[in-house]
């Protein structure tokens, strides 16, 4: 069943359940209101009859009369019967009703009153003593006025509960439309969802916050899912597009190697050539394996982040004989203890170094960290050739390479794997480039694991 559906029938069922203990707290506190007046009533009109009857000898003709006229006024005397104690009528003209009997008569005479409660009528017992002897007074009243009443009161509840249902229904669907209308309007944009446009957040112009905490939520986890695809992808391309060529290289060596006989020089150097593409695989496969634990790796711990840099600066300056300028200014020492997976964050700033020295033909690059807002900051500045305006949006994508980077040799995949490896340390990763040169720039924020 449809949420909006099982919201409407609900609300319908609610509202009927309401209503209906409602209306029967009113038509019973109308019905015993209007009772307990009727008996009010009778009560004072079989105390005039007893009055009209019984002191008639204690009375002037003046008083008698006013109380006759009274008495005429309340009842007819066809409704009424005045027993002696012998329980025989003495006055009034209601003889022989089946509905007064001894039983009711001996409860008037020991209660004082008496009320009987009929299908048509009303009867009131009061006990009258009198110097005449003890007497019994019963009048009745007729119920037709006081059942219109009721039924109408009834008729009028039913009316209003049917039209409330419908009413209520109407509007529960009404309402249940609206309410589903954002969650019709996130389904319908999730089905048109392609699996390469999962990071295309779901959007609603207006939503409730329970609707929008949902929605926020929803694109949250499509990003890093999207992130995910985008990384295994890229890892995929990275695989087919690394490996091609020394595989080709060394099948293509040995293809022509083996077609005749060959000096043992020649043996020696097609050896070498195919150690050399060995090697380049073995590199490969490490970066691969590297960035494998970059996607999965929960072993983070602390280590200092300028041991890491001046381990870098030793080996870089060593072996590409770069002139590297490093600035340390952080009064916090306990900022420079970060916590993550050391090797991944070395190969992503060392590949940071060697970008900015590859592409800026080994002229001075600069390191400094500082302080800012408690926060660690790190500044890789060169003085290279920059990066073209139109590449920047696209050059941390696996394998995208700079139109202006000429005849540079290198495979796209060190920024992007810095990149990778920054994002999964909470790393601010920023760059800022121009025609002399490029900045990195690197946040490191508390960690969240």
């Amino acid at each position: 069943m449809k949420l909006r559906k099982r919201l409407t029938i609900l609300s319908s069922i609610t509202f009927g359940v309401i209503f209906l203990i409602a209306s029967t707290i009113i038509y019973g506190l109308f019905y015993k209101t209007n009772e307990t007046s009727v008996i009010k009533n009778l009560k004072k009109t079989a105390l005039v009859t007893g009055i009209y009857y019984l002191e008639k000898d204690e009375q002037s003709l003046q008083e008698h009369n006013n109380i006759r006229r009274e008495f005429e006024n309340l009842i007819s005397r066809d409704d009424i019967a005045v027993f002696d104690e012998f329980d025989e009528v003495a006055y009034g003209k209601m003889v022989n009703d089946s509905v007064i009997r001894p039983f009711d008569l001996n409860q008037v005479r020991k209660k004082k009153e008496h009320v009987i409660n009929t299908r048509n009528d009303f009867y009131y017992g009061l006990y009258y003593a009198d110097n005449q002897g003890d007497f019994v007074v019963f009048v009745k009243e007729n119920k037709d006025v006081f059942n219109t009443l009721m039924n109408r009161l009834l008729y009028i509840l039913v009316i209003v509960l049917v039209l409330g249902l419908f009413i209520i229904y109407l509007l529960s669907r009404f309402l249940g439309n609206m309410a589903y209308e954002p969650i019709q309007k996130i389904i319908d944009q999730v089905r048109q969802k392609e699996i390469d446009r999962l990071n295309e957040p779901i959007r609603l112009q207006q939503s409730y916050s329970e609707i929008q905490e949902l929605v926020e939520t929803y694109n949250d986890l499509m990003a890093k899912a999207s992130e995910t695809f985008v990384i295994q992808k890229n890892f995929i391309n990275y695989v087919s597009h690394e490996f091609r060529t020394p595989l080709a290289a060394i099948s293509g060596s040995l293809e022509v190697f083996s077609q005749k006989d060959r000096t043992p020089e020649e043996y020696q150097e097609v050896a070498s050539r195919s150690i050399e593409r060995v090697k380049e695989l073995e590199e490969i496969l490490n970066n691969m394996l590297l960035l494998s634990g970059a996607i999965n790796s929960k072993d983070f711990m602390f280590f200092r982040i300028d041991e890491i840099i001046w381990n870098i600066v030793e080996e870089v300056t060593v072996s590409l004989k770069a002139n590297i300028h490093v600035d340390f200014k952080v009064e916090n020492v306990g900022l420079l203890s970060v916590k993550g997976n050391e090797k991944q964050l070395q190969l992503a700033l060392y590949n940071l170094i060697e970008n900015g020295l590859k592409y800026s033909e080994n002229k001075p690059l600069s390191i400094s960290l500082s302080e800012k807002e408690n926060k660690l900051h790190l500044v890789i500045k060169d003085e290279g050739i920059g990066i073209d305006e139109n590449d920047l949006p696209y050059i941390q994508q696996t394998f995208y390479r700079g139109k202006n980077v000429g005849d540079t040799k290198g495979s796209g995949i060190g920024l992007s794997l810095a990149s990778t490896i920054f994002k999964i340390h909470q790393i601010d990763f920023n760059i800022i480039t121009s025609n002399q040169g490029t900045e990195i720039h690197l946040q490191f924020n508390p960690p969240l694991f």
